[in-house]
């Protein structure tokens, strides 16, 4: 079983502590959306450029640990790969912790196989997580957003609450049932649609926002295209 270390901030009853956090396992639940209908809709615009329709809806992917990243770049073969925020889920000494991420896809690969285009790039993640207790009394007020760099500028790329995805705990229920998720799992839990389509970017930034708390989970990262050969 691979494993990734990374070096997280959990801010808890007690205030942020850092620590060096092992996660053991990688899933990344798709088609997470509230509007069922609005998720066929979406699963039918795929299928029309050729990517597979899911055995279920949510989904949940596996990949492996040690594409977590907390780096402020990644490598990706070629050009046709792109970021998109969500929200993640960590069990950690014994509590539900909750961060951002980005599941940075190969959109070629997709259209092959989207479990295989799971594995093929990092995923970066912010280095903070907040205590899921102490949002879950507001949970439906966060809000994710993404930026892209876009014609010299930075650009809103994603915008929306995350009440858009399912909530945590149905998502946990889903996947775990009542044993909920191991120690030392994370999870990403679903995106927003991209505002003008899907579309890569060297650089892409995501945020998850808290204005109850006043808080943002932020984090941003560049992606190094390597040649594509053949």
């Amino acid at each position: 079983m691979s494993a990734r270390v990374l070096p997280l901030v959990l801010h808890g009853s007690a205030g942020p502590t850092r620590r060096n956090v092992q996660v053991d396992r990688l899933v990344v639940a798709g088609w997470t959306g509230r509007d069922r209908a609005a998720v066929e809709k979406h699963i039918a615009e795929l299928e029309a450029i050729g990517v597979k329709r899911p055995a279920t809806t949510p989904i949940f992917y596996r990949a492996s640990a040690a594409r977590l990243t907390t780096d402020d770049a990644i490598e990706a073969l070629g050009d046709a790969s792109s970021g998109e925020a969500e929200f993640v889920l960590l069990r950690h000494g014994g509590l539900l912790w909750v961060g951002a991420g980005s599941d940075h896809t190969d959109r070629e690969v997709e259209k092959y196989g989207v479990s295989v285009s799971k594995q093929m790039c990092d995923k970066p993640i912010a280095a903070a997580f907040w205590a899921y207790d102490d949002v879950a009394a507001h949970w439906d007020k966060l809000l994710l957003r993404a930026y892209i760099a876009e014609h010299g500028a930075r650009t809103l790329y994603q915008e929306g609450p995350v009440t858009a995805m399912l909530d945590p705990l149905v998502l946990v229920d889903a996947f775990a049932g009542n044993a909920g998720l191991e120690e030392g799992t994370l999870m990403f839990c679903g995106t927003l649609a991209a505002r003008g389509g899907i579309r890569p970017s060297v650089e892409f930034a995501f945020e998850l926002d808290d204005p109850v708390l006043g808080r943002k989970i932020e984090h941003r990262y560049r992606t190094n295209n390597l040649p594509l050969l053949g």
